[in-house]
């Protein structure tokens, strides 16, 4: 189970790298929520992968560790408003420059 889940994360961040280095501004806001996943899935895992555990105290001799999971949530939120303020923050560049490339140069030719 940890193979896959490490994997996982490998591929999600790899995925994610490659967009994120793409021209357009859409594919950049995309890798960068990917990247926020793979770092979620990253989180998680430092709690230890239990099944069956406890999600607090009690009876049960193992017990899911809470701190990674609150790290995790709280990580959650922030990439969704972050996410929000960059598609806000692509839009209003499209529309000002009426491109969404990343590396448009000022003489109106692609840097490609």
């Amino acid at each position: 189970m940890e193979t896959l889940f490490s994997v996982t994360v490998g591929v999600l961040t790899a995925c994610s790298v490659f967009l994120i280095l793409r021209g357009r501004s859409f594919p950049v806001v995309v890798g960068i929520t990917m990247l926020s996943y793979a770092v979620n899935l990253f989180l998680f895992s430092t709690g230890r992968l239990t099944i069956d555990g406890a999600p607090i105290l009690g009876t049960n001799t193992e017990y899911a560790d809470p701190l990674p999971q609150a790290l995790v949530l709280t990580a959650i939120v922030i990439g969704f408003a972050m996410t929000a303020y960059s598609v806000i923050l692509a839009v209003r560049t499209r529309g000002e420059i009426g491109t969404d490339e990343v590396n448009e140069q000022d003489s109106g030719e692609s840097s490609r």
